[in-house]
């Protein structure tokens, strides 16, 4: 009899944990259509403001420019959790209407985020936050305001590793990696198909993860070394050089190119080094980056690379500083609409597909 309550008891307990959770994950994050609201209205007000505002409206105005040059080819990097926030389609839409030749990004930006979600998986709106405590006991993650289930987050994580199963063991760069998870998406395993990887796959547009173990990725390809080296067999690893190497070939294939950075960090910095690596491999001619736009709250006065200024880009030769803007805000208020301004302006219909993964292919 007292087996019979303990079970029930347990029973009564799973129940009531999973009715919580349940709660606690009942408000999807929706993310933001560009093409459906009109931004352009928005900076024009802000064009005859100042501050954040401004600067903005500034911002709108270069990366406009830059897809109005037809020599040039823009890059998007990609810092923090916008994706999880609700801006995974401003960036997938940025590759379907041909505003982005090429992505760098973190990991969590990439797989945590876009990767989870073309499984079929969801990020939360948490309308409420108990005690951290809590939701560790629940097994849901917590990004400021946003869940995400812990569960259906390691389902990303042996995804990951059943895709190692499928490929020739040696080394890859992360841009060929992400290149074999957009195929594998486009061959029929995508729940949500319209996620970024899977159109940056058909698109030709290659994402560069240059810190890829730090993510689910990371926890994936662990599992398959470990495994593989106890069964005394070859495994993938990734080659970190690789992406350098690959992403500065881009560079020289383009010549001119634009930078539309959302956060710091790793992206922001290798996108950058491209410059000095050319100029390290004997090209003297190699331009800065002609066009330049990050949407950061990075204070500047720790002097780390994520907070540094464009104009401090300039003397590491990094970047022109004729056009380039700062803008200091939290990225999901005013990125979608820039993007949703440049979509309007409709300067990418006139843009020729730069397809870099024929680079590599």
């Amino acid at each position: 009899m007292a087996k019979v309550k303990a079970a029930a008891a347990k029973k009564a307990a799973e129940k009531k944990r999973d009715n919580r959770k349940a709660e606690l994950l009942s408000s999807p994050v929706e993310h933001i259509d560009v093409a459906k609201i009109n931004g352009s209205e928005i900076i024009k007000a802000m064009a005859k403001m100042s501050f954040t505002s401004r600067d903005t409206a500034r911002a709108a105005e270069i990366l406009n420019m830059a897809l109005a040059d037809k020599q040039c080819s823009v890059w998007l990097t990609m810092a923090g959790s916008t994706g999880a926030g609700g801006c995974l389609h401003v960036w997938r839409d940025m590759v379907e209407y041909n505003m982005v030749d090429a992505v760098v990004a973190t990991g969590a930006a990439i797989i945590d985020m876009d990767f989870l979600e073309a499984l079929g998986f969801r990020h939360y709106q948490a309308k409420e936050i108990p005690d951290d405590r809590v939701l560790r006991d629940l097994y849901i993650d917590r990004i400021y305001d946003t869940y995400i289930d812990e569960e259906e987050l390691q389902h990303v994580d042996h995804t990951i590793y059943d895709i190692c199963a499928l490929l020739e063991p040696r080394p890859y760069s992360s841009r060929e990696f992400i290149w074999e998870i957009g195929k594998w998406l486009a061959s029929g395993n995508a729940v949500k198909k319209d996620s970024l990887i899977q159109r940056a796959y058909e698109k030709g547009v290659p994402i560069f993860v240059p810190a890829f173990s730090d993510c689910s990725a990371g926890f994936g390809l662990v599992k398959h070394q470990v495994e593989r080296r106890k069964a005394k067999k070859p495994y993938v690893t990734i080659d970190s050089a690789a992406d350098f190497r690959e992403l500065t070939e881009i560079k020289l294939a383009a010549g001119s190119t634009a930078l539309f950075m959302i956060g710091g960090g790793v992206p922001k910095n290798f996108a950058q080094d491209t410059v000095v690596c050319a100029e390290i491999l004997g090209h003297d001619d190699v331009e800065m980056h002609k066009y330049a736009v990050q949407v950061t709250v990075a204070d500047v006065r720790d002097g780390a690379c994520s907070s540094s200024t464009l104009k401090e880009a300039c003397s590491w030769g990094k970047v022109d500083v004729t056009y380039e803007q700062m803008v200091f805000a939290e990225a999901t208020t005013v990125a979608p609409i820039i993007v949703s301004d440049a979509y309007h302006q409709g300067h990418w219909k006139k843009r020729k597909a730069r397809n870099w993964s024929k680079l590599f292919q």
